[in-house]
């Protein structure tokens, strides 16, 4: 309980020089370092959107050593954050007693919308409104569904037949969640667009820029996303699983925010995604578009397949990437 009242408490405005001393906590296992950045990203995620750039830029400057760290703003607009939302938050983090899928995990995270201040709504449709990377979302349609039999005609090798290909071969909604169900037209006009189209073509960023689809890299995909558009979901997610990890998985925390920092500056590097007419790039190999549109691939230290190997791998797989984990670990604590 005591833990809880300490990440409550860190979860309010802070400076660039407060998360620079936060990361370096964090990089020596300290407990205290994990709340203050989890904490700083749940307040830019269920209280203050407009932070979210400089926070994260903080955060993963501060972590890999390199990037941007500017000064958090003052006078950002933020929204309370009520003792019923904390009631709904820490339920999140504690999950059912079988542990999530990446199904009930989606689910969880998106029922926080439900909890957040009255004002929030507003807040958020200002910042995605404001975001460079969501531009489109003022002046285009919402998005028709995803012409399935359009991507099956598509030339082997074809961004279009490697989307058919995941779609068929994984069984995947051609949109990750039915936009109906989830009542996306409820929403105000940026955020109905944003989180319409970032569905729709999720899996086409998952190919276009190297994201493979293990859980690793579904971490991954949504700091780029979160860089790339402003995206509040994901900004909710990544605040969910950091602050999980402090809790119940301490120890990888540091891979967890490794992860999280060179995405954020992949997705921070990459041109707008949102701004290309992808329906018209079906027909052209991954390689080509990558040309065209500048956009290079997903590059980590840790491998794609970290999370499946420690749960699934051979007992040999397990330990060479433990010791490598180590390793990891070791030299960020000098570095600190």
């Amino acid at each position: 309980m005591q833990s809880r009242e300490k990440f409550q408490q860190a979860t309010k405005r802070t400076d660039a020089a407060a998360i620079a001393r936060a990361v370096a906590a964090a990089k020596r296992g300290e407990a205290q370092g994990r709340i203050q950045v989890a904490g700083a990203m749940a307040w830019a995620a269920f209280s203050c959107p407009d932070a979210t750039n400089a926070v994260y830029d903080n955060i993963c400057s501060a972590w890999l050593g390199a990037g941007p760290s500017p000064e958090i703003p003052l006078n950002l607009t933020e929204t309370a954050l009520e003792e019923s939302f904390w009631e709904a938050f820490w339920t999140v983090v504690t999950g059912p007693e079988q542990g999530y899928d990446a199904t009930s995990i989606t689910v969880a995270v998106a029922s926080l919308a439900a909890a957040v201040h009255g004002d929030f709504a507003a807040v958020a449709e200002n910042h995605a409104r404001s975001h460079a990377g969501a531009a489109a979302a003022l002046t285009r349609p919402v998005p028709g569904h995803t012409d399935i039999e359009a991507l099956a005609a598509c030339p082997e090798e074809s961004l279009g037949r490697s989307l058919y290909n995941m779609i068929i071969e994984n069984d995947y909604d051609p949109e990750v969640l039915d936009r109906d169900a989830i009542m996306l037209s409820a929403l105000p006009p940026s955020l109905r667009y944003l989180n319409t189209r970032i569905l729709q073509m999720h899996d086409v960023w998952h190919l276009v820029a190297g994201y493979e689809t293990t859980g690793t890299h579904e971490i991954a995909i949504s700091s780029f996303q979160l860089a790339q558009f402003g995206h509040n979901y994901s900004a909710m997610f990544l605040a969910v699983v950091s602050t999980i990890s402090h809790c119940e998985q301490p120890r990888g925390f540091t891979i967890l925010m490794q992860i999280i920092a060179e995405a954020w500056q992949h997705g921070r590097s990459t041109p707008a995604m949102m701004d290309i007419e992808w329906e018209e790039e079906w027909k052209h190999s991954l390689t080509q578009i990558r040309i065209n549109h500048n956009i290079s691939t997903m590059q980590s230290v840790f491998p794609a397949d970290l999370m499946e190997t420690m749960g699934e791998g051979s007992l040999l797989q397990k330990l060479s990437l433990g010791l490598r984990l180590l390793k990891y670990n070791r030299d960020i604590r000098k570095a600190a």
